[in-house]
């Protein structure tokens, strides 16, 4: 079975990309910035318009109080008009004041003395007769009182006049803003692509892993962001190469241990059908012997496949005392290991382990048959200790301790004479590792007898 992986195992028919990444980063920038530049400008105007204006107000009130003495001598000088007479057209009191809109009244508001730019003025009369600033008619009105007599100076400035002031400072920003506004969308689509050039390049490496290509990506260099995905990625070839390791060396251990029975059953079955005077029971009985040499390896194989692939792996607590309870029964139902398997468990509660059940119980498994198998008649047992630790301890020749390491690989076999403890403790090694557990061998045995001794040490639950 091959798995093919790729661009072009990807269902894309009928989908249409949607705009690009860049695109979509360049126009959010856009509406935050364009709303954040409507908000800025809006605080602009409010600040120069209250700036403008407070420079105004400012210069009105200084010209006010220069003034005051000024026309008040003019008023002397010109002589004080009869109640009921007009008041007088005073000159320009300072130079450049000759459009300045005034008039110096007395305490009830009866005007004495007026500038000529003020003679048609009608807005002068509900102006409050006290210090300070007052709006009329579209003019900015201050009255100045003055400090000794009875007199008030009313200066009136055209609020037109400030309004054309601020369109013309409003204006003077809103153009270079508007133009930088107008090439930002070019500016932000460039830096974008720019910077979304390292996810171009994710992409190139994602694209090009496949089946046969399942190495890590090149993470150096990434963002943040994309580097946590990278890792992600990582993550999921690697569990993607597992799988395909596991597929592949089903097919590579099918083809070594299936060899030999298939070729032993077929050579049985050939010879029962050759023979003279009708079918033998002696080559029945071997072609029976050696399927199930053949039943027992698939077995193996399949057990190993699970384990390698980690499949429906369960998390869960585990009690190791009914577990090996539970195992011990299964080979008790054969007479002939009633009396040679032994089940030991400690007195105290033993604490719950953390795993899969179903794992372990094929671990057990393996390590019970192999030392059944291989302990040459003598006593098997089966120990629980605590806190989380299963011990299978048989009592044959054992194993020389240089050879302990190299029996967890498959296919390794203890002599050239029989089977060994090979495969069956490549798929105990594998649940352990699975389990974040460790498997010691020990042989021979601690207290210095033949033997082997194999320990699963697990995590207990938290």
């Amino acid at each position: 079975m091959t798995t093919t992986f790729g661009p072009a195992a990807l269902p894309v028919a009928g989908i249409r990309p949607a705009a690009t990444l860049a695109q979509r980063l360049t126009r959010m920038l856009m509406l935050w910035v364009a709303a954040v530049w409507i908000v800025c400008v809006a605080g602009v105007v409010v600040f120069i318009h209250y700036q403008i204006n407070h420079n105004f107000d400012n210069e009105l009130e200084e010209s006010g109080q220069r003034m005051l003495d000024i026309v008040t001598h003019n008023l002397d000088v010109a002589g004080r008009p009869a109640d009921g007479a007009p008041p007088l057209v005073a000159p320009p009191p300072l130079a450049g004041t000759e459009d300045l809109v005034y008039r110096l009244v007395d305490s009830q508001g009866r005007p004495l003395l007026v500038s000529e730019p003020a003679l048609r003025a009608r807005f002068f009369g509900s102006a409050p007769l006290q210090q300070g600033f007052y709006n009329r008619d579209g003019w900015r009105i201050f009255t100045a009182v003055h400090p000794q007599r009875p007199l008030l100076l009313q200066l009136a400035d055209p609020r037109p006049d400030r309004r054309r002031a601020v369109r013309r400072v409003l204006l003077g920003l809103a153009v270079p803003m508007l133009a930088v506004l107008a090439i930002l969308p070019l500016l932000l689509g460039a830096v974008a692509r720019r910077e979304l050039r390292v996810l171009q390049r994710l992409e190139g490496e994602i694209a090009v892993r496949g089946g046969d290509d399942l190495r890590p990506l090149p993470l150096a260099g990434m963002p943040r962001e994309l580097f946590s995905v990278g890792e992600r990625v990582n993550l999921l070839l690697e569990r993607l190469k597992q799988s395909l390791d596991v597929e592949r060396a089903l097919a590579a251990n099918a083809a070594h241990e299936l060899r030999t029975p298939l070729a032993a059953v077929r050579l049985r079955l050939q010879t029962a059908l050759d023979a003279e005077g009708g079918v033998s029971p002696r080559d029945v009985q071997a072609a029976m012997t050696a399927l199930d040499v053949l039943r027992h390896r698939t077995e193996k194989l399949l057990q190993l496949s699970r384990a390698e692939s980690a499949a429906g792996l369960v998390q869960a607590p585990v009690d190791l005392v009914q577990l090996a309870a539970t195992m011990a029964q299964e080979f008790w139902l054969t007479p002939a290991l009633q009396e040679r398997l032994v089940l030991r468990v400690p007195d105290g509660p033993v604490p719950a382990a953390q795993g899969d059940v179903d794992g372990l119980a094929i671990a057990l498994r393996n390590l019970v048959e192999n030392a059944l198998r291989y302990g040459e008649g003598r006593g098997v047992e089966i120990d629980v200790q605590a806190p989380c630790v299963l011990v299978v301890r048989d009592h044959g020749p054992g194993v020389p301790p240089e050879r302990l390491q190299a029996l967890r690989s498959r296919h390794v076999r203890d002599t050239d004479s029989r089977a060994g403890y090979g495969l069956g403790l490549s798929i105990v090694s594998t649940i352990v590792e699975r389990h974040r557990g460790r498997l010691e061998l020990v042989s021979p045995l601690p207290d210095g007898q033949p033997g082997l001794e194999a320990r699963i040490h697990l995590l207990p639950v938290i």
